[in-house]
């Protein structure tokens, strides 16, 4: 009876121990697996704003180290909602991502909590953080209009209450709720808000137009113009100076510290996807942002690259940066569309 008991222990845990092995070997297989065919990313923007050259720059490289596509598919419209809703109504099998923003991924979740599909913080899962984005405090040059320093903004402003124009990619998002402390900041300033649903090059446009005469804007979108006088750059937000800018300060140095976001772009997937394929996503990514022709493509770009330390680092980072944007929404009242 004894040795019978000896040997059921001895098959269980072995039993056990085969379990334990095939689970491990399961998971490494799916690892080396991933991805064996392209992936699809969904870009909640038109072509040519931050978030799209992010993650076509990103895409092209992980091509190379995976040997399979970086599908970037374009789906602007619903503050990033549609591609949220695309995304975590696919498979979760890791071949549908989301590269998205500060706007889209922190705010529109808190604002559009109700309009949501589903549930944000239990369908979506962050991957890692790709990059911060440094961003100007622009005014136009069209119609000689004449502010060349945050000063002179400000001071234009309370002499012409209700007539500074700014330009944001859409109400509520992170450029509108800049602007907009920006005037509580600088005392209260009345000033209007001119959404454009085509995002960062639609309010290039309108700036070019003398339609808004100001905005936050990402330094990526707008060096050109600024570079070419269209565009005049007052301030940037960012924790230093930059380098082909040495004469724009920064918020802090004109006495806004907490005025202006410095963005992100990160990468997001369905929460359901499994912990292997998300492991193999975040080791293939992080390999993809130490390529030296990426880093200086990012560089040139004057996009700071700060990958997410771990897959739970990613999804701390993400809910820090969610909390953070419901004190701010909190601060500053935006009417939105419901």
């Amino acid at each position: 009876m004894r040795r019978r008991s000896c040997i059921l222990l001895s098959a269980a845990c072995l039993a056990t121990s085969l379990a334990i092995s095939f689970a491990g070997l399961s998971a490494a297989v799916a690892q080396g697996k991933y991805p064996d065919h392209p992936v699809k990313i969904l870009v909640p923007y038109g072509p040519g704003g931050a978030t799209d050259i992010v993650a076509r720059m990103v895409g092209d490289e992980f091509q190379k180290v995976t040997g399979q596509p970086f599908v970037v598919i374009n789906k602007p419209g619903a503050f990033g909602m549609l591609a949220i809703d695309e995304m975590v109504k696919s498979p979760a099998d890791g071949y549908t991502l989301m590269v998205g923003n500060v706007s889209t991924n922190a705010i529109t979740p808190i604002l559009y909590a109700k309009k949501m599909s589903a549930d944000y913080q239990t369908t979506v899962t962050a991957v890692t953080n790709l990059v911060d984005i440094p961003a100007f405090l622009l005014v136009t040059a069209a119609n000689d209009f004449p502010p060349k320093t945050v000063a002179e903004l400000i001071a234009y402003a309370k002499a012409n209450p209700g007539k500074f124009r700014y330009g944001t990619v859409g109400i509520g998002s992170y450029p509108h709720y800049d602007m907009a402390y920006f005037a509580k900041r600088a005392g209260d300033l009345n000033m209007v808000g001119l959404p454009n649903k085509n995002g960062a090059p639609g309010v290039i446009q309108d700036m070019l137009r003398g339609d808004a005469q100001g905005a936050f804007l990402n330094v990526a979108s707008t060096a050109g113009m600024v570079q070419a006088g269209k565009l005049r750059a007052l301030a940037i937000a960012n924790r230093t100076r930059l380098a082909e800018y040495p004469d724009v300060p920064t918020m802090k140095e004109v006495g806004l510290p907490d005025v202006g976001t410095v963005a992100w772009n990160g990468l997001f997937a369905p929460k359901a996807t499994p912990k292997p394929v998300l492991q193999a996503l975040f080791n293939a990514v992080q390999k993809t942002l130490k390529s030296p022709e990426l880093v200086a493509k990012l560089k040139k770009q004057n996009f700071n690259i700060v990958p997410s330390e771990s897959l739970a680092a990613a999804n701390l980072w993400l809910g820090t940066e969610i909390k953070h944007w419901q004190t701010i929404t909190s601060s500053v009242t935006i009417e939105v569309p419901q």
